[in-house]
């Protein structure tokens, strides 16, 4: 088996009109389908899709999973999509700050998934990383 690069992600949500709002209006993501209970999104290359989870419980065990999901920005737009990030009082988990040859933030997604904006590529951050 040879993986040759990300495909998509599927995120479970609450409440997918405002999950759909946060990623169209303040990432910028493209709605290429949407289904009763199911849009795809698309960046680039890849795509989400968003998931409403009907039967959702706040007590419900963290389960394994992703740690974050990182989007590339190229660095001449980060200022500018932190600044959106701000006025739309995104949470910010992190940053910005500078991180390896680039720029990063973390921020949360309005189910409090962890979202990170970074400027850098694989190969740069194998430059210095350790």
């Amino acid at each position: 088996m040879l993986v040759k690069g990300f495909n998509h992600l599927t995120i479970n949500v609450k409440n997918l009109d405002k999950s759909l709002d946060f990623y169209t209006q303040i990432l910028g993501l493209m709605i290429r389908h949407k289904g009763n209970k199911d849009p795809y999104l698309e960046w680039g290359t890849a795509w989400i899709c968003l998931v409403e989870q009907e039967n959702y419980s706040e007590n419900i065990e963290r389960k394994l999973g992703f740690d974050h999901i990182a989007f590339y920005i190229e660095e001449e737009y980060f200022m500018d999509a932190v600044k959106v990030l701000q006025e739309n009082e995104v949470h910010i988990v992190r940053g910005p700050i500078q991180r390896g040859l680039g720029w990063t933030i973390n921020f949360l997604d309005p189910d409090g998934i962890q979202l990170e904006l970074h400027t850098s590529n694989l190969e740069e951050r194998m430059k210095i990383w350790k």
